[in-house]
Parts: C-alpha cells; structure tokens; sequence
C-alpha cells in the first residue's frame, strides 16, 4: 500500500513538472513580445539558465535515468532558445544568434565525448544553474524594480524544482541531482520573492 502511494506521487509529480515547463517560459515570452523591451531580464542569467538546462539533460541521458525525470528540459531548451532571440531582437543584436548556436551545439558535442566530461559538468552545472539566478538578482537590485520579469514564470520554476527534488529521491536517488534541485529551488524562490517585491512596491509608491 506504501509502495503504491509512492508510485502514484510520483506520477502526480512527474506529469505535474512535465506540464507546468511546457508552458513554463510562456508568461516572460508573452511578455517580452507584448512590450517589447528587455528591461530587468538579464541575458547573461538566460545563457547561464540554457547551459545548465543542456548540460543536464545530457547527464541525465547518458546516465539512463528514467525519460519522465527529464523530459521537461529538452522543452526548456527550446524555450529558452526563443527567449534568447526575443532578447537579441529587441536589443538589436539578433546577428549574433549564429554565433550563439554553434557555441551550444559544439559544447553540446563536446559533452558527449566521454563520461567522466559530462560528470565534471554536472558538478559545474549546479554552479552555473546557481550563477544564472544571482545574476538575474543582481539585475533586479541594480534597476531596484521588477522591470519585464515574470514573477509567475518564477514561481513555476520554483514549484518544479521541488518536484523534482522528490521524483529524483524516489527514482535514481541520485544525490549530487537532488542537491543541485536543493540549490536551484532556494534561488529560484528568492527571485521569486524578489520580483513580487518590487511590484508591491511599485504598487505601494504608484
């Protein structure tokens, strides 16, 4: 009966992570397309965000783990792509899009080279995961406002990760991957609180 309860939890998690990142970036998408200005979204937090997303899922394939625990990344991947462009579009640099391309499918090529390159860069990749959150914080305290960030975006990213930390425990048990979860969901949450924040404030002094 025990057992059960836990293979039904973790199918509640598994799909409810699945199709909350199929839409996940949809809200900061939208509107980015909406205002059409990137003011408060930091690229470098995104390209940190995209590294760590495909370094992951490479890590997760290479090591066999059930599809249904990663499946979601491959969407964020693409996601992300096009948050990218929406960026360099805006900011009139979208020529530098090729150049984006090939540096991530020659990274991504270089993953998958040998086992132990992509082992180092998960160990990395909880680093770089972490960074892309404190740089979008740090862009958040330089403007001292929330700007086009998605604070439902956030919190999605938030619920996720503490999804995940669950669903990694019940299946591969795979620590140094609940610990990267641990770090991104404390980060994620504080971006979060962060942005909802700022539009209380900006409510407040309005």
């Amino acid at each position: 009966m025990k057992a059960a309860g836990s293979f039904v939890l973790l199918d509640v998690l598994n799909i409810s992570a699945t199709l909350i990142c199929m839409i996940l970036k949809l809200p900061q998408i939208a509107l980015l397309a909406t205002v059409k200005c990137t003011k408060g979204v930091s690229i470098r937090a995104l390209l940190l965000e995209l590294t760590g997303y495909i370094v992951f899922a490479t890590y997760q394939k290479h090591h066999g783990s059930p599809i249904a625990t990663y499946l979601e990344y491959p969407i964020l991947v693409v996601q992300d792509s096009i948050l990218l462009l929406l960026i360099l579009h805006y900011d009139g640099n979208l020529r530098l899009s090729p150049i984006y391309s090939l540096v991530f499918v020659v990274g991504w090529q270089l993953l998958t080279l040998q086992g132990w390159i992509i082992d180092l860069a998960l160990s990395l990749c909880t680093v770089l995961s972490g960074s892309s959150k404190f740089a979008q914080l740090w862009s958040l305290w330089a403007s001292g406002e929330a700007g086009q960030i998605s604070a439902l975006t956030w919190g999605m990213a938030t619920y996720t990760c503490i999804a995940r930390i669950f669903t990694t425990i019940l299946t591969t048990g795979d620590l140094q991957v609940v610990l990267r979860f641990c770090v991104l969901t404390a980060l994620n949450g504080w971006v979060f609180l962060t942005v909802l924040y700022y539009r209380w404030r900006g409510k407040k002094l309005a």
